[in-house]
């Protein structure tokens, strides 16, 4: 471990133990510094490091506070991430997908009120007037399915599938290229989950999910593989 890495360490077990909780102001760099066995320079690129994850933040003028340390803000950057990951590495970030995304539907039909369920449906309209537009309909899409992860009520959960749903996007609309049918499939997958909401019938909603993101899966792959045969 570097002494960068040991430094950041230092400061995060300062936050763990609750010595810095969530919006609270560090103490004065050389304080700092002093109180915890490190120079300042050491001290500057552990707290440059953790403004970059989100965890510290710098205002101008007033000092360096701990952030607020929601999953939304210190795991934002999975999307990113996910963004760069390629072949084989984009499979397996989609069968994360194959794992959570049913149950938290299914966690979503027992837990979604009267105005996320009127949300959802909001999408689901925008869904079928879209339906001949496959950019403006994919788009609608995610926004379907993060207002039903949003039912939840765990921000861990939408954040994290938010960061991976959006990758498959661009397979999604090869889809609606390719497949004249894939408007029609793609909304009646997404009626039969809306559906088991409305019924708040766990079981079915996942089985919908489920559903639904097998298909995604298997279109992934195809356009994986054409990909890969269009580089040749």
């Amino acid at each position: 471990m570097s002494l960068t890495d040991k430094a950041i360490t230092r400061i995060r077990e300062l936050i763990q133990s609750g010595e810095l909780p969530p919006g609270s102001k560090l103490p004065p760099e050389q304080q700092l510094a002093t109180e915890l066995g490190l120079s300042r320079n050491l001290m500057r690129e552990a707290v440059k490091a953790l403004v970059v994850t989100q965890v510290l933040e710098i205002r101008r003028g007033d000092g360096t506070y701990v952030t607020s340390l929601e999953p939304s803000l210190l795991l934002g950057g999975v999307g990113g991430a996910v963004e760069l990951l390629q072949g084989d590495m984009l499979l397996e970030v989609t069968e994360v997908r194959r794992l959570f995304e049913p149950m938290a539907t299914g966690l979503a039909a027992v837990r979604i009120s009267a105005q996320q369920l009127g949300e959802v449906e909001r999408h689901l309209d925008a869904m079928r007037e879209a339906r001949d537009d496959v950019e403006l309909l994919n788009r609608h899409d995610a926004a379907f399915h993060q207002a039903v992860i949003a039912a939840t009520g765990n921000q861990t959960l939408a954040t994290l599938l938010k960061g991976i749903a959006g990758r498959t996007l661009r397979a999604r609309v090869w889809r609606g290229l390719v497949d004249g049918n894939a408007g029609a499939r793609t909304l009646a997958e997404h009626e039969a989950i809306y559906e088991a909401l409305v019924e708040g019938d766990a079981a079915l909603a996942e089985a919908a999910a489920r559903m639904h993101v097998s298909t995604t899966e298997r279109w992934l792959r195809a356009y994986l593989q054409q990909s890969e045969t269009e580089k040749r």
